[in-house]
């Protein structure tokens, strides 16, 4: 029989030996940090000069992929899980998958982070989140790295370098905006500032880019504060109390739901005034058509193909290509006065249709038929 001692040193190797091979399996799972460029440099260009590039262990096709999205309750989300699936089933992207699931949870941040638990349990081969929280998946960040699944994160990204960020300059759209109004407010005033949703690296980065720009004008500005969720309903309802409450205003800036913005002040016959937006074609339509009458727009955005960005950056990691750790994507903008009919806005689509489906240097763009074709569900 075992002395205590005997029996204390058989428990230390039993832990020791599954610890070992963990910390080995993550060694090996862990991408390569390598120079650069990337592998498809057109397209995946790196976020800064000190970005640094990974390249993960070639993995034998088909994979399976999985989307784990948060927020679903408004036309930008609903569209971008919409071109996902359109994507995916583009024959050049079909060929190399074996599966791909779609999960929306909300804004539950928890049911987020599950659902990836859950799709590293099952073993997918690469996962894509938007999230609902910059620096809450911390530890689900470290299992999938540790399991040899790539994350990739797009729009609302992950604070680490442990996963791969596909976004577009979200500060710098709120700095557009404001500038926008610093250039048509010359002497200051109120503004209208109609935010996303709360607690996303979306809304905040945009917000700290407006307030900055704002304050470092040298002008006095006064802004009111309303959460619109990035809907037309929600930013409608939210734009006609904050007009009731303080209006009238100078100058509107929305991140999204615009459409139902620029509605609110024409219900309440608020003058027309400067506006910083977003891309929903309905807002350019109403850009386009009433700027004589003071709507003088600035809109600019990313749309919701940038999901396909990330899902094409996974595929090339799993590949075993160089990829950049944090990718940039190109801004869509265009402003008064040079909003062009059936090219920067189309009068027969969909007023909460985005425009601005197509990053060229990837090969990505599409037709409004593929995208409003595809369901919101999960799958």
């Amino acid at each position: 029989m075992p002395n205590g001692k005997s029996k204390r040193a058989a428990r230390v190797a039993a832990f020791a030996v599954p610890l070992l091979a963990l910390l080995c399996g993550a060694a090996y799972a862990a991408p390569q940090v390598v120079s650069g460029p990337a592998t498809d440099a057109k397209c995946m260009a790196p976020w800064a000069s000190d970005t640094q590039f990974f390249q993960y262990k070639k993995k034998a096709g088909p994979y399976r992929i999985a989307f784990a999205n948060g927020y679903i309750a408004n036309t930008w989300r609903i569209q971008m899980v919409q071109t996902a699936k359109a994507y995916v089933k583009q024959p050049e992207v079909a060929a190399k998958l074996k599966e791909f699931k779609v999960v929306s949870t909300g804004e539950d941040v928890p049911a987020q982070i599950s659902a990836i638990n859950n799709f590293i349990d099952a073993g997918y081969d690469a996962i894509v989140v938007n999230a609902q929280n910059p620096t809450a998946f911390g530890p689900v960040i470290k299992r999938a790295k540790q399991a040899g699944v790539v994350l990739v994160a797009f729009d609302n990204t992950l604070d680490t370098k442990d996963a791969i960020n596909v976004n577009v300059d979200q500060k710098g759209l709120g700095v557009i905006w404001a500038d926008w109004l610093v250039k048509h407010m010359p002497n200051g005033g109120k503004v209208l500032e109609v935010r996303g949703v709360a607690g996303t690296s979306v809304d905040t980065d945009r917000h700290d880019g407006i307030k900055e720009t704002l304050a470092g004008s040298g002008k006095k500005f006064t802004v009111t504060e309303v959460v619109g969720k990035w809907d037309d309903g929600v930013a409608q309802k939210a734009t006609a109390d904050a007009i009731a409450t303080n209006g009238p205003f100078d100058g509107v800036t929305a991140q999204g739901g615009d459409t139902g913005v620029v509605q609110a002040m024409m219900d309440a016959k608020h003058p027309f005034v400067p506006f910083g937006g977003e891309t929903e074609n309905g807002f350019r339509k109403l850009c386009a058509a009433h700027a004589a009458d003071g709507l003088r727009c600035a809109s600019a955005g990313t749309g919701p193909a940038q999901v396909a960005v990330a899902i094409k950056t996974a595929i090339a990691a799993l590949e075993g290509d160089v990829v950049p750790q944090a990718v940039k994507l190109p801004t869509a903008l265009v402003s008064d006065p040079d909003f062009k009919k059936g090219q920067d806005f189309y009068p027969d689509q969909s007023d909460n249709f985005f425009v601005g489906n197509s990053f060229p240097t990837c090969g990505i763009n599409f037709t409004a038929q593929e995208i409003m074709g595809q369901t919101k569900e999960n799958q």
